[in-house]
């Protein structure tokens, strides 16, 4: 059974990181998020769930504005051509629906099938902003605290420049 966002705040919580989450209507796009997040501060992101050729299963996380090519993409992270991963692989591994991917989704992955890249151009924010597996909300979270967060779940992210025009 997936973490629901209460155990997934539950957990944050008991490893010290500090996060808000604000509640907003279903978004589904980065669009709809541009339109309705209000005055939320820090970077906010958009997640993309891949999978290559190899079969490895990828989740780029990077700038809602970063211009990532798929096409080349996979020369930088090391796989095999990429293309989008299927809803149902999603559930299987992540535990949510297409439009709530998040690196939070990562406290679902215990067989640790998924491979973590974080845009470098992402990180250089202190302050980031994701749904918390559900994308009814946003959850506001320091940088350290996400890297503490995806470590804490068994990945060791790679941080790596996947993106173009995303500063």
């Amino acid at each position: 059974m997936p973490a629901t966002r209460e155990q997934l705040l539950e957990r944050l919580k008991a490893l010290n990181i500090d996060t808000k989450t604000v509640e907003h209507p279903a978004l589904f796009t980065v669009e709809q998020s541009r339109e309705l997040r209000g005055q939320i501060p820090g970077a906010h992101t958009k997640n993309l769930f891949l999978k290559c050729k190899k079969g490895t299963i990828w989740l780029i996380v990077a700038l809602e504005d970063a211009d990532i090519n798929l096409k080349t993409a996979h020369k930088t992270i090391g796989s095999g051509r990429l293309s989008f991963g299927r809803a149902e692989l999603l559930e299987e591994t992540l535990g949510v629906l297409p439009g709530s991917v998040t690196p939070f989704s990562l406290i679902n992955d215990a067989e640790r099938r998924v491979s973590v890249v974080l845009d470098a151009a992402m990180m250089k924010h202190d302050v980031l902003n994701f749904h918390p597996l559900e994308n009814t909300a946003t959850t506001t979270i320091s940088r350290d605290g996400l890297l503490s967060f995806v470590r804490d779940c068994g990945h060791e992210p790679r941080i790596l420049e996947v993106s173009s025009g995303s500063d």
